[in-house]
């Protein structure tokens, strides 16, 4: 997914998070559900997180200068893993904060019955937040044909990743609120619903957890996919007659859809610096023709002997 597709999915999940962090908000003043206003602060995080991930897209695409001659396609890693820090803190944080203190000091004045509110706004909150994932997951399909799972854990774009893991634990959130409201009607027992802020607050925080491993290995420097690595090693291969043998290939990514290679070669003795300079171009052209993200190659010679040049 390019980063126009990611913030047309971004700026869906803004709109839906909004108007559902309004609605739950309201069944909550009028419930006094622990579980819905646990929602409706996932629901404003979500929001505010929407417009982290844009900023972190906008600050990724800036052009490299002195002081960051690789690019500034970390900032998206940066910024994502903001995102994480705040589902985790204020989200997976104020929910099990809510729901232990629902649990010791229940709300008996709360207006349970009225469970039409918290039935309603949760099954539109479904539809907007199944609106929302739907989208992102079919933008994600274009690039993505086959193997969503597969290729989500293989995706570096951490704005999409976001976006999908936020509105599908947004999804299991509603059903886990849906079902402790209802349970809290028909036993009229508030502590169900204090369980199901407990539960989705525990979810929150998984998911947080989630994230935040899986952009703390990019912002360190992970490597790229062992199938990428592969592609540079069949196009090494093709050139057998002139390297004697090659090694040491380090690779990492440099944002989304960036990434750099290097490679350390011994090429035949035999061949000068005028023969071995248009090699090493033609490999750098079908490294980059073959894997596109790779922006950044080099490649290093130790077999250039001196009464060569």
């Amino acid at each position: 997914m390019n980063s126009g597709e990611s913030k047309l999915s971004i700026f869906l999940a803004i709109a839906a998070n909004l108007a559902i962090a309004v609605m739950k908000f309201v069944a909550s003043f009028f419930t006094g559900s622990a579980a819905m206003l646990s929602e409706g602060i996932h629901s404003l995080i979500d929001t505010a997180n929407g417009g982290l991930l844009l900023l972190g897209i906008k600050r990724s695409k800036k052009a490299a200068d002195k002081d960051h001659p690789f690019g500034y396609g970390k900032e998206a890693y940066f910024w994502s893993f903001i995102v994480a820090v705040m589902v985790f803190a204020l989200g997976g944080g104020v929910a099990l904060y809510e729901g232990i203190i629902h649990i010791i000091h229940p709300i008996k004045e709360a207006d349970h019955s009225q469970i039409l509110w918290s039935v309603g706004v949760l099954v539109g909150a479904m539809l907007f937040e199944g609106s929302s994932l739907w989208f992102a997951m079919k933008q994600f399909r274009k690039t993505n044909p086959s193997g969503f799972i597969s290729a989500l854990e293989d995706s570096k774009d951490t704005s999409t990743l976001a976006i999908i893991v936020e509105e599908s634990a947004a999804m299991a959130g509603l059903v886990i609120a849906l079902l402790g409201v209802s349970i809290t009607y028909f036993t009229k027992d508030p502590i169900y619903d204090a369980i199901a802020s407990i539960l989705i607050g525990l979810l929150l925080t998984y998911v947080a957890y989630f994230m935040a491993n899986e952009i703390r290995a990019l912002l360190v420097g992970e490597a790229v996919i062992n199938k990428d690595l592969s592609k540079i090693e069949n196009i090494l291969d093709k050139y057998d007659d002139e390297m004697e043998f090659y090694g040491n290939i380090r690779t990492m990514h440099l944002g989304p859809d960036e990434a750099m290679a290097g490679v350390e070669v011994n090429f035949e003795d035999h061949l000068t610096i005028a023969q071995i300079e248009p090699i090493i171009a033609k490999i750098k052209k079908d490294i980059r023709q073959e894997v596109p993200k790779f922006t950044h190659i080099y490649i290093e010679s130790d077999s250039i002997k001196k009464d060569s040049i």
